[in-house]
């Protein structure tokens, strides 16, 4: 008997697809695929839009057709279905639901989607209780951070939000426990930044004004401990790890964080109960626009992250109040 062979898939583009950038049209369609497998698709002309070659960013319209290579089960990752503790953990973390959006209070340890060495994250997981026809991430939190995470329940609506974050009309606030002791108020960073990837495949940002892309993010210290200073973070911009990066920059490294901090510098805090990056993405407000109203998202700062700060004592005056005083 034969084995049944995987086939060339026609699909026509859909009112839902209407729009949507041809790659992320695939991670939808070819589910456990390693993105660099998608990509190398792409590259090499063997998925084709109307019988022509696609660029990842080119936008699909209603009415296409896209040519869909067959995929061996070797190019395919292993499809897990997220456990029902983590289904459940999610459910119970919604922060807001309308016709138009679903926000989650994303738990720290858990990624925004599925990816290199990672089976599932907050999309595939909501996809899997079977409610909504439609779900999309708007943006991206990293895996170590928590907080309000969007997801759209339309095409207009993920539209809308994506529109918002490109143009820097979304307002976007993280809680950041920053390592040393800050001094004087807010500090605005703009230092363009550019990803590479360092052996083993590890991926870091860095700053580089020749090559990077524009970035900036204002830190407002709201209060202040012996060795450790916890800032709201604004930013106005959504690169990949920005506010790790800028932290650094300014020499006040992101508590708990291995990869652009030092460890030694963390032992103090985790004496103090810190087990995990302390990153909290608290605020998220995007303006009104045409049918959308205005959408203002908040989430409270985890229990765990709240304990580091009550065991770090009562947070000491700022030295200009002092001398004031």
């Amino acid at each position: 008997m034969t084995q049944n062979r995987p086939q060339v898939r026609k699909i026509a583009v859909g009112a839902r697809e209407d729009g949507q950038r041809i790659d992320n049209f695939l991670i939808r369609q070819l589910p456990g695929v390693p993105k660099s497998h998608i990509y190398r698709l792409l590259r090499s002309g063997q998925v084709r839009v109307d019988g022509g070659r696609a660029k990842p960013e080119r936008k699909l319209v209603k009415g296409e057709e896209v040519r869909i290579p067959p995929v061996r089960a070797a190019e395919r990752g292993e499809a897990v279905r997220p456990p029902d503790a983590v289904l459940n953990k999610l459910r119970e973390a919604i922060v807001h639901e309308d016709e138009h959006y679903l926000a989650i209070s994303k738990p720290a340890g858990l990624a925004a989607h599925a990816g290199s060495g990672v089976k599932f994250g907050v999309i595939e997981s909501a996809r899997a209780w079977g409610r909504h026809e439609f779900l999309e991430l708007c943006h991206r939190l990293d895996r170590d951070t928590s907080g309000v995470l969007l997801l759209a329940k339309s095409r207009p609506a993920l539209l809308r939000a994506q529109r918002a974050f490109k143009h820097s009309e979304a307002d976007k606030r993280y809680f950041a426990l920053l390592v040393g002791r800050w001094k004087g108020e807010d500090r605005d960073v703009d230092a363009a930044l550019v990803r590479n990837a360092i052996a083993g495949g590890e991926r870091r940002v860095r700053v580089d004004e020749d090559d990077g892309k524009p970035s900036k993010s204002r830190f407002s210290p709201r209060a202040r401990y012996q060795d450790a200073t916890l800032c709201e973070v604004q930013i106005f911009s959504g690169r990949t790890h920005q506010i790790r990066v800028h932290a650094a920059a300014l020499g006040y490294p992101v508590a708990g964080d291995d990869k652009y901090g030092e460890r030694e510098d963390n032992r103090p805090l985790r004496d103090k109960g810190l087990k995990r990056m302390f990153l909290h993405s608290h605020l998220l407000t995007l303006p009104a626009s045409g049918e959308f109203p205005k959408l203002l998202l908040s989430a409270p700062m985890p229990d765990e992250l709240r304990e580091v700060l009550d065991n770090l004592g009562a947070p000491q005056a700022a030295a200009s109040r002092r001398r004031r005083g």
